[in-house]
């Protein structure tokens, strides 16, 4: 009954998209400016809740998680017992990789990215398990044929060993097939105020010199699933254009943007190009027309100074294309791993 309560709430609340749950876990060694342990969970890119070493206790990130902990002692408990035995989970892992890789020294990073993905429309699961050792990929699990997958030839002696665990395989296909979407649909119900609302972004045209590509920048907008481009005459560009990466701004929502090479562009072909923002789930478009008056640029004729106040708008709106806080230290790049800013505290 209460499954079936479950269902028909979320019937109510959610578009036909495809969410997810993930759990970053970084552990590391001799790494100066973070923490040893730092554990992220994200729910549609959203990051919901974080521990790590140094606090050694669950910190909400969401208003509806700090509701759910306080109304649900239990899951708090859950929470805070996963996050002091994660770290001791993967130390003797640990500790294999690095006789394997004949690694000596103390110094380390671990990365684990877990979670699963759930289309509400057709109810497709799909669950993922990816670790990687000092920025690189190390083994993949491969949930439907139950075997681990080399990434590094130091690892295909690991994923023998672990291959002929069946029932532990097993055991890692129900925790990503079957609880974690369990736990995706009560956090989108108990979410569903931020994690289903929409927001449209601002659109800009930005470029740093006058011989710079365009850049079309789009930020603000929530969810993520969104398309960006360049058209001409109505017909999408596929060359000359550089299309960048969906990142996390500060308050939960997102930002984006892509560029446009203008070099074989003449003048008067400027009026055909256009930049494009689609939001999933919303029926119009947000479009941008290539016009040179408005464009957003650092390079003022000499004739036009002083432009202290042209300037200094412009450069932060390069700095906030740049100036990004993560959720954690590393993420997830073509399907593998690869490492940040690690000078930065509030990047953990």
């Amino acid at each position: 009954m209460k499954g079936t309560l479950l269902f028909l709430l979320f019937c109510n609340v959610v578009s036909p998209v495809r969410h997810s749950l993930k759990l970053s876990v970084i552990l590391s060694s001799g790494v100066k400016n973070i923490p040893d342990f730092v554990a992220v969970m994200l729910v549609d890119e959203v990051p919901a809740g974080r521990c790590d070493s140094i606090g050694k206790k669950v910190e909400a990130t969401q208003d509806w998680v700090k509701k759910l902990i306080e109304n649900d002692p239990e899951h708090l408990e859950l929470y805070t017992r996963e996050c002091l035995l994660i770290p001791l989970k993967f130390k003797a892992e640990i500790d294999i990789w690095k006789n394997q890789l004949n690694q000596t020294g103390d110094v380390y990073i671990f990365q684990g990215m877990t979670g699963c993905e759930w289309d509400n429309e057709t109810g497709e699961v799909d669950g993922f398990v990816q670790f990687g050792y000092d920025g690189e990929d190390f083994i993949t699990f491969d949930l439907k044929t139950l075997t681990w997958i080399a990434q590094k030839p130091e690892a295909v002696i690991i994923t023998h060993k672990r291959n002929k665990d069946r029932p532990e395989n097993e055991r890692w296909k129900s925790l990503f097939t079957q609880h974690y979407p369990e736990l995706l649909k009560r956090y989108l119900v108990l979410g569903r105020s931020s994690l289903m609302r929409t927001d449209l972004p601002s659109l800009s045209l930005l470029q740093k010199t006058l011989s710079s590509p365009v850049s079309c920048f789009a930020t603000g907008f929530y969810p993520n699933r969104v398309m960006m481009f360049w058209r001409k005459d109505g017909e999408e560009l596929h060359e000359d254009v550089d299309l960048g990466e969906i990142l996390p701004n500060h308050d939960g929502s997102f930002q984006m943007s892509v560029d446009l090479n203008l070099s074989s562009i003449t003048p008067e072909d400027w009026r055909r190009y256009e930049c494009v923002f689609h939001l999933s789930g919303v029926k119009d478009d947000i479009i941008s027309k290539l016009d040179k008056a408005v464009i957003k640029t650092n390079c003022v004729p000499p004739s036009e100074f002083p432009a202290g106040p042209v300037i200094g708008g412009v450069v932060g709106l390069m700095l906030l294309a740049v100036s990004i806080t993560g959720v954690f230290i590393w993420r997830r790049r073509n399907n593998g791993f690869r490492p940040a800013n690690s000078s930065d505290p509030s990047s953990t």
